[in-house]
């Protein structure tokens, strides 16, 4: 059952969708219209929304200003071999913000959804870093 949801404003949901249940090992929960779906992985529920005019998480704000991908926030993705899952993802075509990076708990690296929706893979190198670590 999912605890937490992120919503993220695509470009294209079905692409979004076989981006996100192909690659990253989510599941199609609803699809109940061609400008939302929701997905699921362990405890995050992924809303999917295009921006869209008949209301919904891709409407316009009061001011007119339409919602779109992008930006820097993101959610993270624990994988056990970094180097092995981004040479995958390159293979099938996916694109990336940087190349990999260490830092203080693991190495990282942004991976873009097809609408440029950061995705932040993450390898924990100390043990209190992974996200199943003991209190």
């Amino acid at each position: 059952m999912a605890t937490v949801q992120v919503r993220y404003i695509v470009n294209d949901v079905d692409a979004a969708i076989a981006f996100y249940c192909q690659h990253l090992g989510f599941r199609e929960v609803m699809h109940p219209a061609p400008a939302f779906a929701m997905l699921s992985r362990g405890d995050l529920r992924l809303a999917l929304s295009a921006p869209n005019a008949a209301g919904g998480g891709g409407q316009a704000m009061p001011d007119g200003t339409m919602p779109s991908p992008g930006g820097w926030n993101r959610f993270s993705i624990e994988v056990d071999d970094l180097a092995a899952t981004v040479e995958a993802l390159r293979q099938a075509g996916a694109h990336f913000r940087n190349d990999i990076v260490t830092g203080v708990g693991g190495k990282q690296i942004l991976l873009e959804d097809p609408s440029g929706n950061p995705v932040e893979l993450f390898e924990p190198i100390l043990p209190e870093a992974r996200l199943n670590a003991p209190s």
